[in-house]
């Protein structure tokens, strides 16, 4: 007992100290007007927003108002064989809708949709952002203004999660826990390609580092494609930076626990580095640290672990009576998670009506589902 009550203590201080040091460091958007002395640039011509779509209906008549008012130079948006009415409903939004071409082999759909997307954008500013994502007014234009001072060469925004949903609260809140408890701020500064992460739903581009590295054909098989960019432009001794999104840049990632499961299965492979041994190992790591102490009654560490969970909400803002309640499912998350380890240890994962194989090198052809 003493072995296991080590290893769920430290692993949680890890994670505590973690947030501690992102408490005090990570820069986060404001939302409404920035401070005179930083005013938001007025003029945002250089800058192309990026909408890769499949099958976003249900999403763009939400989200693509936001788009079109951040005053960008152009909003392109790359209908990627819908089978609704996706490309529609942009056009008669105004935004500029572009036919996706068949998916070559050897590449996955969305780097192929961005591809696409970045090769017929005409800004030096290239943001490429889902559908699924909510803008505030006067979002882009602060983001901008951050990305131009930090001299960065990518920046994600991370969202903040708009769930709603009983079914959205389970384990989406676990993107921004992984983030915000595993990886420390500053340590993005470091030149290392692995002390590096990015969330592919807001990307921001210099124009002549995305060019430089063949654009999304740096990951044109990867299905962790954000997290692998992010390391692909350090690697080249570019610069990497995050920011959160508050209340100005939020997502409403999947609307069913369902969605979640399958949604977070296809990319957890590849964030165990492909290493089908180390999700076991990974299950039974927090299994121990969350879900054992509340069976033997260990309240320190079931309090340190509800600890970790409201750190993470108040960093990140979601502080409705209903998101701090989320809380409350940590010791059973990794018996809800099970799912997602059991369909990311298979042999293909199914997104989006495309099968990709997961034990294939890099460049082997994903195929459209029947």
């Amino acid at each position: 007992m003493r072995a296991a009550q080590l290893v769920a203590g430290s692993f949680l201080a890890v994670k505590l100290g973690t947030l501690l040091v992102n408490a005090v460091t990570f820069p986060r958007l404001h939302g409404g007007p920035r401070p005179k002395d930083k005013p938001a640039p007025a003029d945002l011509s250089d800058v192309s927003l990026l909408i890769p779509a499949r099958n976003e209906a249900r999403n763009l008549p939400h989200t693509l108002p936001g788009f079109l008012a951040q005053g960008a130079g152009e909003v392109l948006v790359l209908d990627d064989h819908s089978e609704d009415k996706t490309a529609e409903l942009a056009r008669e939004a105004g935004a500029t809708v572009l036919s996706g071409q068949p998916l070559p082999p050897g590449w996955h759909g969305k780097p192929w949709a961005c591809q696409q997307l970045g090769a017929a954008a005409s800004g030096d500013v290239l943001v490429f952002t889902d559908a699924d994502v909510t803008w505030q007014p006067g979002a882009l234009a602060e983001a901008a203004a951050y990305f131009r001072e930090s001299g960065a060469d990518l920046m994600t925004v991370w969202p903040q999660q708009d769930n709603r949903a009983p079914g959205e609260r389970i384990l989406t809140p676990l993107v921004d826990d992984v983030l915000l408890s595993l990886l420390p701020w500053p340590l993005l500064a470091v030149p290392t390609p692995e002390a590096g992460a990015a969330n592919g739903q807001v990307m921001m581009f210099r124009r002549a580092c995305y060019d430089a590295l063949g654009g999304h054909a740096a990951v044109r098989a990867e299905l962790l494609e954000d997290v692998m960019f992010a390391r692909a432009v350090k690697a080249a001794g570019g610069r990497l930076t995050l920011i959160l999104g508050g209340g100005a840049v939020r997502v409403r990632m999947y609307r069913s626990y369902a969605e979640s499961v399958t949604g977070f299965s296809k990319g957890l492979l590849s964030f165990h580095g492909g290493q089908r041994a180390l999700l076991p190992a990974s299950f039974a790591l927090h299994l121990l640290t969350y879900t054992w102490p509340w069976l033997s009654g260990q309240r320190l560490l079931v309090a340190a672990g509800l600890l970790e969970g409201l750190a993470v909400r108040l960093l990140t803002r979601r502080t409705r009576p209903a998101d701090l309640a989320e809380v409350l499912l940590t010791p059973l998350l990794p018996l809800l998670a099970l799912p997602v380890y059991a369909q990311a240890a298979r042999r293909e994962v199914v997104w989006k009506g495309r099968v990709y194989a997961q034990d294939v090198p890099q460049g082997s052809a994903a195929q459209e589902a029947e």
